[in-house]
């Protein structure tokens, strides 16, 4: 049946993300409270597509833009194409830097295209934007997140069907990330990973794996002993060594909080990098390590605090009356 949309345009926010923490890799998540905002609007003919903030001036304007390629495949499942779409973004993600920015342009591209039509969460459920999020990127990890916030285990059956199970982080963790000037390319960034793994650095990240997620969650851990599993949860042997070559310096700043006793990993495939604090342990201060000129580091890093998400994409729009296709 032929879709009918909204009248108005409908404003989509989704979060930053930042997947695997260390041992958790293709299948951890994290929403974190920075946030995209993408206002679309069926019209009458035509493709208009603007962009402030992050990307303004490279990314394209056209039907090559991620977040109009999402609408389009989305807008295909919920029963066709509009007439013509009116895009516009504000970018606040880093683009190029591990914390979700495809993610959340493919996830708010699906998620206007449902909100701007009259019955879109009827014609495509959160499965089906889970699904459709995790064909576009490849992947689910960053997706899952995006879509449902909080804390993330991601996974696929046999028959590649994708599922999430959502957990919420204990209050008392919060999350600092360590931005570069540098992007690094995710493609790039998995091209360095190996075929093949020993069998026991798979049996130390499985450990390590369930130990961090208990370590985020457990409500009744006392302060020191969370940053202490934290700390041990977020060890890793399957990727971020493989990687350290192309992102020098995030490795050399993971070396120096790791020392200091900070939970910390790669964000994503990088090169941010994400450290963990405990309310009531010892403190982590970011200006000790985002300065310009630490000895083996050689880059300066921009740190910001950020809340976990609870809540993955916001979409707000106009409902009132319909307009038939």
């Amino acid at each position: 049946m032929p879709a009918s949309y909204a009248p108005g345009p409908v404003t989509v926010r989704p979060p930053a993300t930042s997947a695997n923490l260390g041992p958790g890799f293709d299948a951890f998540g994290l929403a974190l409270e920075l946030r995209d905002e993408v206002t679309v609007e069926v019209t009458g003919s035509g493709l208009e597509v603007t962009v402030e903030g992050e990307g303004a001036g490279s990314v394209p304007l056209d039907e090559t833009h991620l977040v109009v390629r999402s609408l389009r495949a989305a807008f295909d499942r919920l029963g066709g194409q509009p007439p013509g779409l009116r895009v516009h973004c504000v970018n606040r993600i880093p683009h190029g830097r591990g914390l979700g920015s495809s993610s959340a342009a493919i996830c708010a591209g699906i998620m206007a295209a449902r909100a701007a039509v009259a019955d879109g969460e009827l014609r495509m459920d959160a499965y089906g934007a889970l699904d459709l999020a995790t064909e576009l990127e490849g992947h689910p990890d960053n997706v899952a997140p995006c879509l449902v916030g909080g804390f993330t285990t991601a996974w696929m059956d046999g028959e590649g069907m994708v599922d999430v199970l959502r957990s919420e982080p204990d209050e008392s963790v919060s999350a600092v990330v360590f931005v570069p000037a540098t992007p690094l390319s995710t493609h790039v960034a998995r091209g360095l990973l190996p075929k093949e793994v020993p069998h026991a650095d798979a049996s130390f990240n499985a450990g390590r794996a369930g130990l961090l997620a208990l370590a985020l969650t457990s409500p009744d851990l006392a302060p020191e002993r969370r940053r202490e599993l934290l700390y041990a949860g977020t060890a890793d042997r399957l990727h971020q060594d493989y990687r350290a070559s192309a992102m020098e310096p995030s490795a050399g700043l993971i070396g120096l909080l790791r020392a200091d006793g900070h939970p910390s990993v790669v964000s994503g495939a990088g090169p941010s990098v994400l450290a963990f604090g405990v309310a009531g342990a010892a403190a982590l201060r970011p200006a000790q390590y985002a300065r310009p000129g630490i000895a083996a580091v050689g880059a300066p890093f921009t740190a910001v605090m950020l809340p976990v998400a609870a809540r993955g994409v916001a979409v707000d729009g106009v409902r009132a009356g319909q307009r038939e296709r």
